[in-house]
């Protein structure tokens, strides 16, 4: 995380994060690094579906296709974005090891990650399988797929 730090401290830019399966992990990553606090402008652990929408999530969106979906992935990283007036915004969404009760729809052991680069109105859409015997291991997985990515799209 210390290279994406200094990737968007180098190029002016800022990132926001919105994530429920992971808990605020990637967060916490970047605010493990000296100078986090120039490049993060907000972050949102947006565990249920109730915050997902107050953080401007459809509704519309999460009953078609499901909270765990790159749909809803994408949403959150498009609103987190606008709503930090960050350069990037990524969004997470999945199962890791269990079977949400309130939410029964969408692949088991499956996170959804969005990261939106407002510049230049892209997506950068990834599954990651989330097959590691723990949730710990399974978050640590996710954050260093998207460490890789965004090496790769930071400029």
């Amino acid at each position: 995380m210390k290279e994406i730090i200094e990737l968007l401290t180098k190029n002016k830019k800022t990132i926001a994060t919105m994530e429920s399966c992971t808990g605020g992990g990637v967060a916490n990553a970047i605010t493990n690094i000296e100078g986090a606090s120039e490049v993060l402008k907000f972050s949102a652990v947006t565990y249920s579906n109730e915050y997902k929408i107050k953080m401007g999530v459809s509704s519309e969106v999460i009953d078609k296709y499901s909270v765990y979906s790159m749909e809803t992935a994408v949403e959150m990283s498009t609103n987190i974005a606008k709503f930090a007036n960050s350069n990037y915004g990524i969004g997470i969404t999945g199962k890791l090891n269990r079977v949400d009760k309130n939410n029964p729809f969408g692949e088991d052991n499956v996170v959804f990650v969005s990261i939106y680069d407002v510049n230049h109105n892209l997506y950068h859409n990834f599954t990651v399988e989330a097959r590691q015997t723990s949730r710990k291991d399974n978050k640590e997985l996710v954050i260093s797929k998207i460490i890789e990515v965004l090496k790769g799209i930071i400029c």
